[in-house]
């Protein structure tokens, strides 16, 4: 996505008037403009030169942004967080101020309470004509912007706010020095009543006036706007500025831009670490709250990463640089907030659709107000307070600035607690999820294995074992490899070399050790390696395996506690087994409890079996479990659930991209892999999946604003338009004094805005005011969970063919939903949802020719 500079913009109005633009050159896919930081993003094939001259012939003025090494933006764009509005404006507004007393003062204080006038003034009309004219021009010329805006677009056929101000004010000063003149030919033919009656046709104050609370509620706007980038602007100043580079035994402090991959770089307690990095010597603990917002620093030492940015609190450390410039951490939170902002959430649509004929909407309707005035009998000057009324009360400011402020603070408030979100639209699809699905390793659980139990098989020994295992897990890096790495090591086991290795992504491992064919994995792998069928039923190794007659039943004791058996075979036998274990996070209960309050679905994924799988969902407390996954088997399980719901995948390796790809809403947890991170949507840089529960509550948050600030911008202008147009005089004699709507459209924009910054005050691990959305797969989950099951006896069963003849007679059966038959154990399994007479079954099993032993 290119990101671009836009000058010019002065409501929503524009902004779907330069999104038009865009959109509509050849090789633009898509274009998102955002009033509140005068910012482009735009996505697409078409040449910078296109899109910035698109711009300029729509009325505008554009400029490429350009990025600098160190991934944040460069001057050009930094500065255009700045807020530079505000300081021009306080000055605009108290020249105008300045200027407006005096002028209030004659034109309200001596016509309205009799306030004394300078004997200049004194009794002459004209006079005090003339010094209204002077200082409202005054103020007029102070505020030309207004003009020059308006009456830009109105030539550009793309009228905005500033039209309708420019519109409203210049009508009530043209009027204004018509009734001057016309009074001048009263004065000289001595006509007093005439005098006085073109006296209170002055209308210089109102224009006076309408620009300099205008231009106050326009203070007030920007002054917050400044406030909603600022989570931006404080990422961008984290950015280190030197480096201290060692050479040989030189220190030398050099400019962060110098610094390059492979570098050697020294921080000293209390330093801020300038580039990504790998800790080479010393040890400390660095405070990364900046990027992951956790308060508690993290103990580093030889062969730790850190990022640039954090900073080094105890030791001294010597690092290696490897990711510098933009490709930090650092440097990459910084884009994702910005091109989030540079992005739009679905439910500006309706804002942006409405905004694009707002504006010729409400000069149409300013005109027809004036002429039904005027066609009822009311005078001019009346018709003409009302016409300008509407325009100066019509605010589309605030339509167009509801969605991107909220999303802006939100984004903002995730930042602040290391949860980033990519674009403005999975901001507020987040909000909307209804099944999380959680990877186990290293998300549920904490990813660190470690060997539980060895068990060798007969006639092997449990050194024998080791160095096999060793041998063939030594070049594997998944973390089951490298609990049994780890052990042996610690038991002094020797390494031996072997050749041919294979992996075999979600079984196992198989290589050649000393000729002879050794695998690793699990039940179906070593299944297959053995190519017997009858050895290894259900995830239980038989007796007819080379193993101790007891190993069927500790493979199952072992799953039933949470541990992970990994079998072993050499030369086509069964040498044993080694079970690792990884623990759930200490967080895990508390943040699936947190999701369930919400009324989330939550499903495990995991390739273990379902033996193991329901023992660590238990201690987790997960609604669901999915066990027996393979990494490509992820992708599938979650497009299966996008058919109940919006789903949240959450993973954190490489194996999890294609599911964080395909879900609603991907999230890379713990910072993940670079190829997680890519794949994901969401970036939570803390290992917690309470930052889970955390992001779908500031989207929620955050959509909530939204639809507020929506509910506000239209009620204003649906209730303030015909208010101003006299709408209601007949019914309530309700008028609307231009004044009055000026300062009515000018803060409309600032309660916007104001309330959007309300988010800065959400506690994003509060769940004390969590409410539970309705959620339909939850509920029809609890239906099936409720289920009854029963067993029955029969006998006669002599194969599969019988098992299926049985099945298919006790399923046709109202209120049995599944049986499952076994002619071994002479056993059927059924699943109930509601009671069924025992009588109907035993008939069922009798009239398909088999015998009813009973209920097991």
């Amino acid at each position: 996505m290119e990101q671009y500079n836009v000058t010019g913009m002065s409501c929503a109005a524009c902004q779907a008037r330069v999104e038009k633009a865009v959109n509509a050159i050849d090789g633009v896919e898509s274009c998102a403009v955002s009033l509140l930081t005068n910012s482009m993003g735009v996505q697409g094939s078409a040449s910078p030169e296109e899109i910035i001259k698109a711009v300029e012939a729509a009325g505008y003025g554009a400029s490429l942004k350009k990025q600098n090494k160190e991934g944040a933006s460069s001057a050009g764009y930094e500065d255009s967080l700045k807020d530079t509005e505000t300081p021009l404006l306080k000055k605009r507004l108290i020249a105008s101020v300045v200027l407006l007393i005096p002028l209030m003062y004659v034109s309200m204080g001596h016509m309205l309470w009799n306030w004394p006038l300078p004997p200049f003034l004194e009794g002459n009309h004209v006079a005090m004509g003339l010094y209204q004219l002077i200082l409202a021009g005054f103020i007029m010329v102070i505020n030309q912007k207004f003009f020059i805006s308006g009456f830009k677009g109105l030539i550009h056929r793309s009228p905005n706010m500033d039209t309708l101000v420019a519109l409203g004010a210049t009508a009530s000063y043209a009027y204004s020095i018509y009734a001057l003149f016309a009074m001048t030919g009263a004065v000289m033919d001595g006509n007093t009543d005439q005098v006085m009656y073109f006296m209170d046709q002055f209308y210089f104050e109102s224009a006076a006036t309408i620009l300099t609370l205008i231009t106050v509620g326009k203070t007030l706007e920007a002054r917050s706007k400044g406030k909603t980038t600022d989570a931006l602007k404080s990422l961008m100043k984290l950015a280190p500025k030197t480096a201290v580079i060692l050479e040989g035994d030189t220190e030398r402090t050099v400019p962060i831009d110098e610094v390059k991959v492979g570098d050697r770089f020294v921080v000293r307690p209390g330093d801020s670490i300038p580039v990504d990095g790998i800790v080479k010597e010393g040890e400390s603990a660095v405070n990364e709250s900046a990027l992951t917002g956790e308060s508690v620093p993290v103990e580093k030492q030889t062969g730790d990463r850190v990022s640039a940015a954090t900073i080094n609190t105890s030791g001294y450390m010597v690092c290696e640089a490897t990711r510098v410039g933009e490709d930090t951490t650092l440097a990459g939170i910084i884009r994702m907030v910005s091109d989030a902002a540079a992005t739009k959430a679905p439910i500006a649509k309706i804002a942006d659709r409405v905004s694009g004929v707002f504006v010729p909407a409400v000069i149409g309707i300013s005109f027809v107000t004036f002429i039904v005035w005027l066609l009822v009998g009311q005078t001019f000057g009346y018709a003409m307070a009302r016409a300008v009324s509407v325009l100066v009360i019509s605010c589309p400011c605030a339509l167009g600035l509801a969605t991107p402020v909220a999303i802006m603070v939100g984004n903002g408030v995730g930042a602040r607690s290391g949860i980033l979100f990519k674009t403005a639209a999975v901001q507020e699809l987040t909000g909307k999820t209804q099944i999380v699905a959680l990877d186990k390793t290293g998300t549920i659980t904490t990813g660190v294995m470690k060997v539980t139990d060895v068990i060798p098989a007969e006639g092997i020994s449990e050194k024998d074992l080791l160095k096999t295992a060793y041998a063939l897990e030594s070049k594997s890096e998944h973390p089951i490899s490298k609990a049994i790495i780890d052990h042996a090591k610690e038991q002094d086991i020797e390494l031996c070399e072997t050749t041919e290795f294979e992996v075999l992504s979600g079984n196992g491992l198989k290589a050649k050790l000393d000729g002879a064919l050794v695998a690793g994995g699990n039940v179906r792998f070593i299944e297959s390696i053995l190519g017997n069928r009858d050895t290894l039923i259900d995830g239980a190794v038989k007796r007819a395996a080379d193993m101790n007659p007891d190993v069927s039943k500790r493979i199952d004791e072992l799953s039933a506690q949470g541990k992970t058996p990994v079998l072993l075979a050499k030369d086509n036998k069964l040498i044993g087994i080694i079970a690792v274990a990884d623990t759930i996070k200490d967080d895990t209960p508390q943040a699936v409890s947190e999701l369930k309050k919400m009324g989330i679905h939550v499903v495990m994924l995991t390739g273990d079996n379902e033996i193991t799988a329901r023992a660590i969902a238990d201690q987790a407390g997960v609604d669901e479990v999915v066990a027996g996954v393979l990494p490509d088997g992820k992708e599938a399980a979650i497009r299966k659930l996008m058919e109940k719901g919006k789903v949240a995948m959450v993973g954190d390796g490489i194996n999890d991209a294609p599911a964080l790809t395909r879900a609603d809403v991907g999230i890379a947890i713990g910072a993940g892999t670079d190829i997680a991170i890519d794949a994901a949507d969401v970036v939570l840089m803390k290992n917690s999946i309470r930052d889970v529960a955390a992001a779908i509550r500031i989207s929620r948050a955050t959509l909530r604003n939204i639809h507020e600030n929506l509910f506000w911008a239209f009620f204003y202008n649906v209730i303030g338009i015909p208010l101003a147009a006299g709408c209601y005089v007949a019914a309530f004699g309700w008028t609307l004094n231009p004044m009055f709507g000026a300062a009515a459209m000018g803060l409309s924009s600032f309660c916007v805005v104001t309330n959007a910054l309300r988010l800065n005050l959400l506690k994003v691990y509060d769940s004390k005011k969590d409410k539970a959305i309705k959620n339909q797969v939850t509920e029809n989950y609890l239906i099936t969970k409720e289920k009854k099951e029963m067993k029955i006896k029969v006998n006669g069963m002599m194969c599969a063919h019988c098992e299926a003849h049985v099945k298919k007679a006790l399923e046709a059966i109202e209120g049995i939903d599944s049986a499952v038959a076994s002619h071994e154990e002479n056993m059927v399994t059924i699943t109930n949802s509601k009671d069924v007479d025992e009588a109907l079954i035993k008939a069922a099993v009798t009239e398909a020719g088999y015998e009813y032993a009973g209920i097991a």
